[in-house]
């Protein structure tokens, strides 16, 4: 292999990050707008995704590798030296760019996801909340920490009145 089938193999590596990154931007959306059905479909989507991802890093691991030894370079080598010890040429610059297109693709991903579980925690905390108003189990918790007073109990009506 060389450095042309492992910069083919890094854009399929970065086309799959973005979409990646739009899958988990419609789940966001979905969440944001309370479209909560559609969220299942949304992560089965992701998931996909990410196994395609991870026969794509599997591939771009093999032509690195096998670049590397080319290169005479160690076969454990990483891209960003792997970048570093190309041949003087326009390698170094493409691999580079490979590199900071990845590292901001993966730094995104992550930004999103954790959005993505702060809405999940905040949906999930809303209808747990709406349950307890609704339902008569619903307590309120004392200065202690104890619940078991049977007049302490959240009512969604004050049914006294």
């Amino acid at each position: 292999m060389g450095a042309n089938e492992l910069s083919n193999e890094l854009w399929r590596q970065r086309e799959l990050l973005e979409l990646l990154l739009y899958k988990f931007e419609v789940e966001q959306l979905l969440l944001a707008s309370g479209k909560a059905r559609w969220v299942p479909h949304a992560t089965r989507e992701a998931e996909v995704v990410i196994e395609r991802l991870r026969t794509a890093t599997l591939s771009m691991s093999v032509a690195a590798s096998a670049l590397a030894i080319e290169w005479s370079l160690p076969a454990d080598t990483r891209l960003r030296e792997l970048a570093a010890g190309a041949p003087e040429g326009a390698w170094q610059g493409i691999f580079a760019a490979h590199l900071e297109a990845l590292v901001t693709l993966t730094r995104e991903i992550r930004t999103v996801r954790a959005g993505n579980d702060r809405l999940l925690r905040n949906a999930l905390r809303a209808a747990q909340d709406t349950f307890d108003a609704v339902s008569d189990g619903a307590s309120v918790y004392t200065s202690d920490g104890t619940t078991d007073l049977p007049s302490a109990r959240a009512r969604l009506v004050d049914a006294t009145l």
